[in-house]
């Protein structure tokens, strides 16, 4: 996903010069997704970004592998639902996932734009699409706290509660950082642990979370307070969707390192 404003970091990191043939973070991604099996890549972006981000993509991408760039049009919401004139702003990382229901057919993985997985995750995640045919049954790749944290300040993030590998909860913490030895949520006050697992917006699931999402869309529409400002989640959708049984959620280790 790649439809974000990035008001605070000032422009689109996603589309920064990293690599040593100034790769974007994503086409590292891209190439740990097709080394370990995945043959479709799409792109959930801002309309002004569509033509630039295909045409960069597109020739550095195999033939083989198919991609599409769908974009997060503000107008595009489901049911009976009309948009605000006055809205600009993305509806958020859930809408972002159903914008791209006519195009997904499969089990698929959702990542971010402006994260670095690394490889293994990739890995972790092909082999749950491969060994799973439960179409109610979904994934977390998660990773360990310590592997998450800035040297440079705090960090926010959301820590998982499992029972026998499945996730029963996700708490955010938002201010996280390590002192003197100690990991410590200042908002909270809270210790947490160097293996906590911890969620980066890596969800692995099927085909059926586009009619969950069209529900949950509908229903959260009419709950925002600002309707110009406020978002509709993809992490707060699949708690809801896990705490009514809907669906449950493995969390798999990703055994690897975050960057982003």
């Amino acid at each position: 996903m790649a439809a974000g404003s990035g008001s605070r970091y000032g422009k689109l990191k996603q589309f920064d010069d990293l690599g040593p043939n100034k790769e974007f973070l994503l086409e590292f991604s891209i190439y740990d997704a097709i080394q370990n099996g995945f043959n479709h890549i799409v792109l959930i972006t801002k309309k002004d970004n569509k033509d630039y981000l295909y045409d960069y993509l597109r020739p550095r991408i195999p033939s083989s592998i198919k991609m599409d760039v769908i974009v997060q049009e503000v107008s595009n919401l489901p049911g009976n639902i009309t948009a605000r004139p006055k809205r600009i702003k993305p509806w958020g990382t859930a809408h972002a996932v159903w914008c791209a229901k006519d195009v997904i057919k499969t089990g698929f993985a959702i990542i971010n734009a402006d994260d670095f997985y690394d490889k293994n995750a990739f890995k972790n995640a092909a082999n749950f699409l491969k060994s799973n045919p439960n179409k109610s049954t979904y994934a977390l790749i998660t990773y360990k706290l310590k592997n998450t944290l800035s040297e440079f300040g705090t960090v926010s993030r959301g820590v998982c509660k499992e029972k026998d590998g499945k996730l029963t909860s996700i708490i955010e913490h938002l201010e996280i950082q390590r002192k003197e030895g100690i990991i410590i949520d200042h908002d909270s006050g809270n210790i947490l642990q160097e293996d906590d697992f911890v969620s980066m917006n890596y969800w692995v699931c099927n085909e059926s979370i586009f009619d969950y999402l069209e529900e949950y869309i509908i229903k959260m529409y009419n709950k925002l307070e600002n309707i110009e400002k406020d978002e509709i989640y993809l992490p707060f959708a699949a708690q809801s969707l896990l705490q009514d049984n809907i669906i449950e959620i493995r969390v798999i280790d990703s055994e690897s390192k975050w960057f982003g």
